[in-house]
């Protein structure tokens, strides 16, 4: 068994892409099969080498690791073979006219209440014409000439689909500069590399039909295909305006953990529960196609965070350690991560909290006498998560304070800050003489 993700190299990838190279490396894995990264690159205006290498990049923060890399770039001689085959066989057929031409047969067609379907008449082209036709400087595309009858398939998302090839215009495969379209392309790799499964957007069903044709003329075996419904915004919006902000080279720069975006993209679409993993053995074992429905998803970016902060707060110490050392935050212990991840949004505000407690803060002094007689009261050391409950049970019963007017003074002036782990947790990590300091007002 073999899949394949197939981008092309001219943008950054998105999480719709993330989500269907995701989905083909889950099918295979789970089967025991190959994954393969294909780049079309055929396009020589808009392909770069620096997407190429996004793409890569992109690839392995995700970790999904292919078996094997192909370019489209370097098999045009395979490419162009198989247009002579389908051209002496008479289904790769030239066409001379111009855009503006095909444009106005398209309003006439629809203006008279016809579908907008090409009418084939470079078919009927003489030799003669073709030949003035070119010395006056046309160059043709070249189109391929589709069978009436229907083509039919079991869709492994879809269920059976079945589309007329009379219902649909003749797809031209070459441009008129002689590069290839991807309808062609795609089937002659799918043919040569053993492909044997195609996951991809729902928005290619009428272009699967095409392609089965192409298929059948250049006597290939079709490999099983599967349309996932395309993802939307979570008020139902396209999210085509919004991939700016959705590519994976942004959500990285954000600080989102890569397993976040596969736990979520994994089950999105299913109605099985959306859950925080760290492995992939874990979403490999739930992956199951026959859970992905006909609905249409909704990402929400709200959603993807509040996994990822769930992911984070379920992390082990193991998991962060070289990442905190390539920091060159040694004195960030697992008795620290295990304080302060309840209340991670993101990995980088470990980083805030770590400077909390093991570096200089500013207090924010709400009351100077109430934290001036805390201080005082302030029980010894040795600390551990007693101490909180001790010495504010004192403060309560010395002050008479109570509940707000009680601790928020105190987290002000230990964290300045409003909101975060809990004081009991981060008050031995603090230690004494910077507890000390701080409620009396000095930076410590």
């Amino acid at each position: 068994m073999k899949l394949r993700f197939a981008p092309s190299p001219t943008g950054r990838l998105h999480v719709g892409n993330a989500r269907m190279a995701l989905l083909n490396w889950l099918h295979a894995r789970q089967c025991g099969g190959v994954f393969l990264l294909r780049l079309d690159d055929t396009d020589p205006e808009r392909s770069t080498e620096a997407y190429a290498e996004a793409i890569r990049e992109d690839m392995a923060w995700l970790g999904l690791q292919w078996d094997e890399l192909e370019r489209q770039s370097a098999r045009l001689a395979r490419y162009d073979a198989a247009a002579e085959v389908l051209k002496a066989a008479g289904r790769l057929y030239p066409c001379y006219e111009t855009a503006e031409e095909l444009e106005l047969k398209r309003r006439l067609q629809l203006k008279s209440g016809r579908p907008p379907l090409y009418d084939r008449e470079a078919l009927h082209l003489t030799a003669e014409e073709r030949a003035s036709l070119e010395a006056a400087g046309r160059r043709p595309h070249w189109r391929f000439k589709l069978a009436p009858e229907a083509v039919a398939w079991e869709d492994l998302v879809r269920g059976r689909q079945e589309v007329a090839g009379a219902h649909i215009s003749d797809p031209v495969l070459i441009r008129a500069d002689g590069s290839y379209l991807y309808s062609f392309t795609s089937v002659v790799d799918d043919i040569d590399l053993d492909v044997t499964q195609v996951l991809r957007g729902e928005d290619h069903v009428t272009n699967t039909a095409v392609q089965i044709q192409i298929f059948q003329a250049l006597g290939g075996t079709a490999p099983a295909f599967g349309h996932f419904p395309l993802l939307i915004g979570a008020g139902g919006e396209s999210l085509s305006k919004r991939l700016g902000s959705l590519t994976l080279e942004s959500l990285r720069a954000e600080g989102l953990e890569p397993m976040a975006l596969n736990a979520y993209l994994a089950r999105l679409g299913t109605p099985d529960p959306i859950e925080p993993h760290a492995r992939f053995d874990e979403l490999v074992a739930g992956y199951d196609i026959a859970r992905f429905g006909r609905a249409t998803p909704k990402f929400s970016l709200d959603e993807l965070w509040a996994l990822n902060a769930k992911l984070l707060h379920a992390l082990p110490y193991e998991a962060v350690e070289a990442w905190l050392a390539e920091r060159g935050l040694t004195d960030f212990d697992e008795a620290l991560w295990l304080a302060v991840r309840p209340n991670l949004r993101k990995r980088d505000d470990a980083l805030d909290w770590h400077a909390v407690c093991r570096r200089a803060v500013a207090p924010v002094i709400e009351d100077a006498d109430y934290l001036a007689a805390a201080a005082a009261l302030l029980p010894p050391e040795p600390w551990d998560e007693t101490a909180w409950g001790a010495w504010t049970a004192v403060l309560k019963e010395k002050t008479g304070r109570k509940g707000k007017a009680l601790f928020h003074p105190l987290r002000l002036a230990l964290t300045g800050r409003e909101q975060g782990p809990e004081l009991k947790t981060l008050l031995p990590l603090i230690g004494r003489e910077k507890v000390e300091k701080r409620l009396r007002g000095e930076a410590a």
